[in-house]
């Protein structure tokens, strides 16, 4: 018997149509489309229902409110599906997949993220292997996790990044290994892949203001000290290396410290793609832990993110927050030893 899956389709560039402005969202196009991929017939491939949102949005309008619509859709739908493949612009993919791999607590089934680089109604389009490989694990594999799958790669989704702009090998995990590789066959790395977890338990994310603060050489501080405000929950600061920041004469540190007495909290992660952010490391982080910033680790900016958001939604005091952002809970981050 044939496995099934739910296809939720977003938006983004894998479904859009050809029109006289480029590429754009068209209702129902996308649903045409399918009907005349033959592959999606064959026995090895699951059944899907295809839920399509209105509007089709732009992976980059995706916000708050989308998570949480799109981990609502899956709870209601949760017992009726073999797993579930999410279609999804791939602008914010690894910020969706980060989200939902906190919000979807105690995954028993796939929850893959997946999408294009070219339209599916083009020839040479990579959205079709995506797409029906996307299912195929969904469907017949067991990895009870939120995944994102790309050219022909599975990764953790909270792991994941997107490294290129137009190239079809758009994503990478740098610091944790592909879940799967997929050639001839679809290879499960099984002692990657996360336990099973009791039965869904849906986290919904709450509004919360968070920012990003990347650092540059010559950066003046005094230009973000209107943003520290009480109102300001988490800052995630992208530094150098292991988590360096320039001293510039003390000024970064009177905004941290702003930051602390607001009760902000400070999570540091690396701008380098592989490496940990780790504070104290070198004495250019001091101001950083003077500050009482927590290290981010390997962790990404996106998991850092929805992270924050998860935390903040549940309601935790600062300190539990501060201490759980050090602490791996989806797999998103490694503690060096």
């Amino acid at each position: 018997m044939r496995k099934k899956v739910c296809m939720i389709h977003t938006g983004g560039t894998i479904g859009m149509a050809r029109t006289e402005h480029g590429y754009a969202p068209k209702e129902g196009f996308f649903r045409s489309a399918l009907s005349r991929i033959s592959e999606l017939d064959h026995p090895e491939v699951p059944e899907f229902d295809l839920v399509e949102y209105s509007p089709l949005l732009d992976s980059s309008n995706i916000s708050l409110q989308e998570w949480v619509k799109i981990a609502r859709d899956i709870e209601d739908k949760y017992d009726r599906y073999d797993g579930f493949v999410i279609l999804h612009g791939t602008d914010t993919m690894a910020y969706t997949a980060s989200a939902l791999s906190f919000m979807l607590e105690e995954l028993t089934k796939p929850v893959i993220l997946t999408g294009s680089q070219i339209p599916l109604c083009e020839v040479r389009s990579d959205a079709r292997d995506n797409l029906i490989t996307a299912l195929m694990i969904a469907g017949n594999y067991r990895v009870p996790e939120v995944c994102l799958y790309f050219s022909n790669r599975l990764f953790r989704g909270n792991r994941s990044t997107k490294v290129s702009a137009d190239g079809l090998i758009a994503f990478d995990s740098p610091n944790y290994p592909s879940l799967a590789d997929v050639g001839v066959r679809i290879t499960l790395n099984e002692r990657l892949i996360r336990k099973a977890g009791s039965g869904l338990k849906l986290t919904e994310f709450s509004d919360h203001q968070i920012a990003v603060l990347k650092l540059f050489p010559g950066i003046q501080y005094e230009v973000f000290d209107k943003i520290i405000t009480s109102n300001l929950k988490g800052l995630v600061i992208e530094a150098f290396g292991t988590g360096n920041i320039p001293e510039n004469h003390g000024a970064f540190l009177k905004i941290l410290e702003k930051a602390r007495e607001n009760g902000t909290v400070i999570v540091v992660c690396s701008q380098c793609l592989k490496g940990s952010a780790i504070i104290g490391e070198y004495a250019a982080s001091r101001d950083l832990a003077k500050a009482g910033a927590v290290s981010g680790y390997d962790m990404t900016v996106e998991a850092a993110v929805a992270k924050l958001y998860y935390l903040f939604s549940k309601g935790y005091d600062l300190e539990t927050v501060k201490k759980l952002m050090e602490t791996d809970l989806r797999g998103e981050l490694t503690r060096p030893q």
